[in-house]
């Protein structure tokens, strides 16, 4: 079926036009979604949103204003934006169960898991306070840069380039 074709279909709603517009696009929205997200659970919840936007909004589409294709791939990629900027998205990456972390400690033998088990934090402990506490909030309490921002009331720009900076401090201190 040829994009002309299926456009009229999903135009006349027909249910069949629904599967032909999954067989098509699915697997590179998909990619366009895990790209964004980073967890397949959530890109797949994203990916069925997409869908029903694009049959619902079908009639905002128009031809002369750009290829189906891009619209659609607009779609996939606004609302991939859009999960990943929900408070519940946010919360959620916050808020991991402990039950992710417990294989760091069954082989404590590996330098790797020694590393994440006595605590990089040993590390960071070394560093100017200023970097401690911007790595402390980023890295430890997963915020955001804009909101470690927020909570030093220091310039967004100002915790990207100390962020760089107590990096490479670290990177000396585990001599990476």
């Amino acid at each position: 079926m040829t994009q002309d074709e299926l456009l009229v279909l999903i135009y006349k709603k027909d249910e069949k036009a629904f599967t032909y517009l999954y067989d098509m696009y699915s697997k590179s929205l998909f990619a366009v979604i895990n790209t964004l997200i980073r967890n397949r659970e959530e890109a797949e919840d994203v990916l069925q949103e997409v869908f029903v936007k694009i049959w619902k909004n079908i009639d905002s589409y128009h031809e002369s204003k750009g290829r189906f294709y891009t619209w659609i791939i607009n779609i996939a990629r606004n609302t991939s934006i859009d999960k990943l900027r929900s408070k519940n998205f946010n919360n959620s990456q916050k808020n991991l169960s402990s039950d992710n972390f417990v294989h760091l400690l069954d082989d404590s033998n590996k330098l790797t898991n020694k590393i994440d088990t006595i605590g990089i934090q040993e590390f960071v402990k070394k560093l100017k306070p200023k970097c401690i506490q911007i790595i402390d909030l980023l890295f430890f309490k997963g915020y955001t840069q804009q909101e470690a921002s927020d909570e030093l009331a220091i310039p967004l720009g100002t915790v990207k380039t100390q962020n760089r900076n107590c990096i490479n401090d670290l990177r000396l201190y585990l001599k990476l």
